[in-house]
Formats: C-alpha cells, sequence, structure tokens
C-alpha cells in the first residue's frame, strides 16, 4: 500500500481505539521475568513488542507479512534505536528470520485490528470493500478463491476452517452466483452466505462469520504456517526459552493444545483401555495447566478479546523435533482443481 499512512495508523493505532495487546497482563505474568531476546511473530501494531521492551526485554525482533504493518512501525520502533529490529516474513520461518537463540516467542494468531479495521483490505464483512484478505498484499486473494475453487473444495474450506454446518449450500451458492458475475466485493459474498442461513437472533453473530473466517484461513494458509511456526519456535528457543501464543477460536487452540501435548510429552489416549503410550522426552514443560482466559474486565475494555486463549510453554533442553501437520490434527482440504 503506498502513498500516506491513514491518520490512525501514524501512532500505531488502529481505528479511533488503542491497539490493546489481547492477554498482555497475563503474558507477562507468566514470563516473568521477561529478559533477553524475544521475537513477537505477529507485530501488528506493536502493542506486544512494546510490552516485551517496557518489561525488560533486551531486544524484541518484529516479524510480519503485512508490509503496512512493518511501515506503520518505522515511525513508532524508531525511538528503540537497535532494541527493534523488524523483519518481513512470516512465522513459519522465525528461526531463520531470527538468526539467533531466543529466550522468548509470542504469536498473536489470526487477523489483526488494524487489517479488520480497513476496509480495502477485504477481511470483514461490516464495511463493503474488495474481496482481498491477504495479510502480506500478494498472491492468491479470497476473489480468487471464491471464483475460481471447485464446489467441493469450497465447501470443505468452509467445513473445515469454519466449522460451518451449511458449507455445502453455501457452497453451491457461490458457484451458481459467480456463473453470473464474479464475486468481487465482501458485501457480495456476505449476502449471498447470509441467504443461505437462518436470520441471526439477538445476540447472534452475523451468518457470514463462520465463512469468512474460513476463507480468510485458506487464503494465508494460516493453520499450515501455524503448524510450522510451532516447529521453528522450538528450534529457536533456548533451553529455558518460553513459547506463549494467544488464539481467538477453538480450531487455532486444538492445534496449539495439541502441539503442546505432544512437545510436553503428555499424549492422551483415544481409547482409555488401551496400554498408556510411553511418555517421549519432554521438549517443554507447561507454564500454563490450561487455556488462560480473559477476565470481564479485559473484555469490557477490548470485546475482541472475548474468545482468546492463552498457552504458554518452556523449552527444555531435549533436542527439538518436527510434528508433522497430521499429528498436529490438521484438517486437510484435497484440492479438485479450478473450474
Amino acid at each position: 500500500m503506498k502513498g500516506p499512512l491513514p491518520r490512525s495508523f501514524e501512532t500505531g493505532r488502529p481505528s479511533d481505539d488503542p491497539h490493546v495487546p489481547v492477554l498482555i497482563d497475563a503474558i507477562l505474568r507468566d514470563c516473568a521475568p521477561v529478559s533477553g531476546v524475544w521475537l513477537d511473530g505477529t507485530l501488528g501494531a506493536g502493542g506486544y513488542t512494546r510490552e516485551l521492551l517496557k518489561a525488560g526485554a533486551e531486544r524484541v525482533i518484529g516479524v510480519d507479512r503485512d508490509p503496512l504493518a512493518l511501515r506503520m512501525a518505522e515511525g513508532w520502533a524508531a525511538p528503540y534505536g537497535d532494541r527493534v529490529r523488524l523483519v518481513a516474513g512470516t512465522f513459519s520461518d522465525l528461526d531463520d528470520l531470527a538468526g539467533e537463540a531466543l529466550d522468548g516467542v509470542v504469536l498473536d494468531l489470526g487477523v489483526s485490528s488494524m487489517q479488520l479495521d480497513q476496509p480495502e483490505r477485504g477481511f470483514s464483512f461490516m464495511k463493503d470493500g474488495p474481496l482481498d484478505m491477504r495479510m502480506s498484499q500478494s498472491g492468491e486473494s479470497a476473489a480468487d478463491l471464491v471464483n475460481g475453487a471447485d464446489e467441493g473444495v469450497l465447501a470443505d474450506i468452509l467445513y473445515h476452517y469454519g466449522e460451518e454446518r451449511a458449507s455445502r449450500r453455501i457452497a453451491h451458492a457461490i458457484v451458481a452466483a459467480r456463473q453470473l458475475e464474479p464475486i468481487q466485493t465482501t458485501a457480495k459474498l456476505a449476502e449471498i452466505v447470509a441467504k443461505c442461513l437462518p436470520r441471526p437472533k439477538p445476540g447472534q453473530s452475523h451468518p457470514a462469520t463462520r465463512s469468512f473466517q474460513a476463507i480468510r484461513i485458506a487464503v494465508n494458509t494460516e493453520f499450515q504456517e501455524l503448524a510450522a511456526g510451532l516447529n521453528a519456535a522450538e528450534r529457536a528457543l533456548k533451553p529455558g526459552g518460553l513459547l506463549a501464543v494467544v488464539t481467538f477460536h477453538s480450531l487455532e487452540d486444538r492445534i496449539v493444545k495439541r502441539f503442546f501435548q505432544l512437545a510436553s510429552g503428555h499424549e492422551a489416549n483415544a481409547n482409555r483401555y488401551a496400554p498408556a503410550k510411553a511418555d517421549t522426552e519432554a521438549r517443554f514443560e507447561m507454564v500454563t495447566r490450561k487455556a488462560v482466559a480473559p477476565d470481564e474486565a479485559e473484555v469490557a475494555r477490548n470485546p475482541r478479546a472475548r474468545s482468546a486463549k492463552l498457552r504458554v510453554g518452556r523449552r527444555t533442553q531435549a533436542p527439538a523435533k518436527t510434528l508433522a501437520p497430521a499429528d498436529l490434527g490438521l484438517p486437510e482440504i484435497q484440492k479438485k482443481g479450478r473450474r
């Protein structure tokens, strides 16, 4: 994105509200004392990076695939000098991008407030905009996927990435609509999806919520990036280093929970009558026994924190291993081609 930054981004603040790092108090509490070199794998507006520096981190490496986030960061990061290093890339490569052993890694998953609040980025159905959804602003867009994917592939994406029960009905409606004219805007896609579902009752989410989530995840290969990023963090962390991951929906949290289960040497048995599986050498010790949720005060301050969950693990001295996506329960979408 060229030209002057939107006014709201000059100070690193999306929309009219300050960027509030979700569960930051819990992260700082569970990772205390914060020290050494940390990597913020989802830099965004820089909320986590600044709080880590304030809490005692010597340096923070800020990684983001979004060119706008990095451009925005040049302004707020300047006073920190060499305590902040900005890197373009995805956190799936964080060990290579860091280039050094780390004392901590923090990942704030999903779409950022900064991206949601810009209609021209096409992430939200709340305001009309081009059907884009690309975090990196490059590669295949949501419009390319929606207008080109096989109906079966669309249905699988909606079901596996959005847990949308009406996935087949919605996929069929999308294919029927695009035969008349290409689907190019968020409002048009939201309208198509809404017509396939009952009108929401008061307090329920918009009918297009799950479909937009699923398409965004597919466009940005978010689950594959997450699986690779967790493995990369394991490789990059020093013994005693901390990995803090904030998720925003059950599918993400399921992957992170599974990773920590396996990496801490405690794989749950699917059958309680089967012999117990021998624990492998633990590569992480869990700092949080279960997922940490925001308290009522945080949700009141920042409604987007409502569904957030935090899990924190501490790296041991055991050699790193690489877990396959299937080990982490990633849904597999069979690409059946384009129309």
